[in-house]
């Protein structure tokens, strides 16, 4: 039965490439739209009003009149969100925060996911993956086996307890869409657990019995896991636990510095890693091409992009490029806007192009 609906979601997701495809090949529409969309959400937002949002008709209108941000410009606005105001960075009430650390700074930062975000971002970019790896592998069986997602954990905020936060692997774990719930091992209370100690354990005893096809997590913490469960099982790599495991799914640092431990885990000719670019401000890119390092760009999940090249940092008054003015080879600085209600934010990443098709 569970081969069935693989064979199913299988084809769903040919057809889903189809809007993957759509926006490769047509970036600067799909960008344009999802300009126009975020600048009229928002308009009769405080920051919105502030910025005369109504006003503006264009990119470079855009670009004029709305100055770039970092964290400490928006805090104070988010910090009131978390304590219950409406319509200020974003339309309604924000319930559910990002916590980071970010790479600016190690103060914590809150990073809002309204509903738009967490759905159309976030878990429409974990949908962009799966679509990409069945694309890469026709042969994969996340639908019919168990997955696993290394996740951190969930806290109310003092001053509001209808505010939520915390990392936003165990906010996308939360919420996870019903069809995928089958499918995920550990069990939710586990994977959400505030205790490290206590969570890998229990992990290590539930995990290391179901059949395992995809994982996906920060490296060091997949590492950790991996070696309790061998501890526990007495396996030489994790084939002998979970023989059926093709693909392993990571973001949030280099990953070439863990390759060859991963390798000694899972020594196998037929295994798939597949890079993300993810955050707790958005789901910005995914590899693709599993030949190839280059990660996609996302360009219909919400996230309106813009590019800072580095010889302008720190400027007073710095020139941002829109997509289609960017070249190959140079490094840029990320600028976004999104439906987190985010403008024109600058993450504290950079990113340079291979290519502009």
């Amino acid at each position: 039965m569970k081969a069935v609906f693989n064979r199913i979601i299988s084809s769903y997701l040919e057809r889903r490439y189809q809007s993957v495809q759509h926006f490769m090949e047509h970036p600067l529409q799909t960008q344009l739209r999802t300009f126009n969309y975020l600048i009229g959400k928002a308009a009769n937002t405080e920051w919105g009003r502030k910025y005369d949002y109504q006003s503006i008709k264009s990119r470079k209108d855009y670009q004029r009149n709305v100055p770039l941000s970092e964290y400490e410009d928006l805090e104070p606005y988010i910090k009131r969100m978390m304590n219950g105001s409406f319509n200020i960075l974003w339309p309604g009430f924000v319930n559910w925060y990002a916590k980071s650390s970010g790479t600016t700074s190690s103060k914590s930062k809150f990073i809002p996911v309204p509903k738009e975000n967490l759905r159309g971002c976030h878990i429409k970019g974990s949908w962009d993956v799966v679509t990409l790896l069945y694309k890469g592998r026709s042969d994969a069986r996340v639908f019919e086996r168990k997955n696993l997602v290394m996740g951190g954990s969930l806290s109310n905020y003092e001053e509001n307890h209808m505010t939520t936060y915390g990392d936003i692997s165990a906010i996308m774990l939360y919420n996870m869409p019903l069809i995928g719930r089958p499918f995920y091992t550990p069990d939710f209370r586990t994977a959400l657990l505030p205790n490290w100690d206590e969570k890998i354990e229990k992990m290590v005893q539930i995990c290391s019995r179901d059949q395992v096809t995809m994982f996906g997590g920060v490296p060091s913490w997949t590492i950790v896991l991996f070696r309790k469960i061998l501890e526990a099982t007495g396996k030489d790599n994790i084939l002998e636990v979970w023989p059926e495991v093709q693909a392993y799914v990571h973001g949030g640092v280099g990953f070439e510095p863990y390759r060859s431990t991963f390798e000694q885990f899972i020594p196998s000719d037929d295994f798939t890693y597949l890079e993300v670019y993810n955050a707790s401000e958005g789901y910005f890119a995914i590899q693709d091409d599993l030949q190839s390092n280059d990660l996609l760009l996302l360009l219909d999940n919400g996230v309106y992009y813009e590019f800072l090249p580095m010889s302008e940092f720190g400027q007073t008054n710095a020139n941002t490029l829109l997509l289609e003015e960017v070249e190959i080879g140079v490094n840029y600085a990320l600028v976004i806007s999104t439906n987190a209600g985010l403008w024109r934010y600058m993450t504290g990443d950079t990113v340079k192009f291979t290519s502009t098709k």
